[in-house]
């Protein structure tokens, strides 16, 4: 069972796309998002659509993961072929899957995305359909007071 809206953000660390180790400053606003595997259509519609929108997440505070268990080689030819300038944390240990309770039992992150909001997880998006995805949430942040958008 994923983590709950209430419960406290896991302590994680990952390398991203670039191989840099990244911790996660949960004290912000932040958007965490599980998807199965790089460059399958689904997962690029995702990632192209929250790098769309990335100007406005980033404009609101708020920061951006994208997280699966394909490894930083993976992840860095995704980014590029793709243009996304946000962080892609590899994990091929199921590490961070496994920290937010995310289902792996096809052997990959089901479709899950998180709201963390100053350490404490806000809201979850389950069974993720990924056209719109980005937009809806921060359409939701905005809606909720989460944020504000000039």
């Amino acid at each position: 069972m994923v983590l709950e809206p209430g419960e406290p953000a896991p302590e994680v660390s990952a390398p991203n796309q670039h191989g840099e180790r990244v911790t996660p400053d949960w004290r912000g606003v932040s958007v965490v998002y599980f998807y199965p595997k790089d460059d399958t259509p689904g997962c690029t519609t995702e990632a192209e659509q929250f790098q769309a929108e990335l100007e406005s997440y980033r404009d609101a505070d708020v920061t951006v993961y994208g997280v699966s268990v394909d490894g930083v080689d993976s992840h860095a030819d995704f980014a590029e072929e793709y243009g996304i300038e946000f962080d892609l944390l590899a994990d091929p240990d199921g590490d961070l899957v496994d920290a937010f309770d995310v289902d792996r039992t096809r052997g990959v992150a089901s479709r899950t995305t998180f709201v963390v909001v100053g350490g404490s997880v806000q809201a979850v998006y389950d069974g993720v359909e990924p056209d719109g995805h980005a937009r809806n949430v921060l359409a939701d942040l905005v809606e909720t007071g989460i944020v504000t958008l000039e």
